[in-house]
């Protein structure tokens, strides 16, 4: 590992290099999973552009572009946990469009997003071809999910305690800071319900505290 730079460039750095080393002649398909205001996003933009610093193709997607229309999302009632957790995605499409193209046997043609969840409208699937030596980063919640977790070759959990994510939340959405608040429940709840069946912690090939951005760090390898 690179001496050089803060403990967050060099915990990226570390991780670039281990996919690197994990790269072949196929498309590496890779998540980055933790609750809202885990920092998934921006920990894997930063990935990204280290590994095109290397010269590694990248392709960015994120569950996000696979969200069910808001009929769908909310059919359990609004503030339903159990909603949030089953009916938040269109995981069939993200699987098909997205990851199968991208695996063994897959013809590389993918498209990164189905829907628009902020305008609440579908959006014209935009199919691009794979290079055939590329590093799919797949950013969202629930992506070790039973469903998912063996579609991964390499799988990145972000972990924050739960009161620095919804702070994050609050700051990034106007939402209440407050984990307990009642408004707060499905998302909360959601996450604690898929934490206990699935345990993300375990299934993850290297989990990272992101509690203090600038300090994130691996704790598991």
């Amino acid at each position: 590992m690179d001496a050089s730079g803060t403990i967050r460039q060099r915990t990226v750095a570390a991780v670039a290099e281990d996919l690197v080393r994990s790269l072949g002649d196929t498309v590496l398909r890779v998540a980055v999973d933790g609750v809202d205001g885990a920092g998934k996003t921006c920990f894997a933009d930063e990935l990204a552009s280290v590994l095109e610093d290397r010269g590694v193709a990248v392709i960015r997607a994120s569950i996000d572009g696979f969200h069910h229309p808001r009929a769908v999302r909310y059919r359990r009632g609004r503030s339903s946990p159990e909603g949030f957790l089953q009916d938040s995605f269109d995981l069939a499409a993200f699987q098909r469009l997205l990851l199968d193209p991208l695996g063994p046997g897959g013809d590389r043609r993918y498209v990164t997003a189905v829907y628009d969840v902020h305008a609440e409208v579908p959006v014209e699937p935009d199919v691009r071809v794979a290079p055939t030596s590329a590093v799919l980063l797949v950013d969202g919640i629930f992506l070790h999910r039973d469903e998912l977790c063996g579609c991964w070759d390499r799988s990145i959990y972000l972990d924050v305690e739960v009161a620095v994510a919804a702070a994050r939340v609050a700051e990034r959405d106007g939402t209440d800071p407050d984990p307990a608040a009642a408004r707060n429940r499905r998302y909360v709840e959601g996450q604690r319900r898929y934490h206990a069946r699935c345990d993300p912690r375990r299934r993850a090939s290297i989990v990272i505290d992101n509690t203090v951005l600038e300090e994130a760090a691996v704790v598991t390898p």
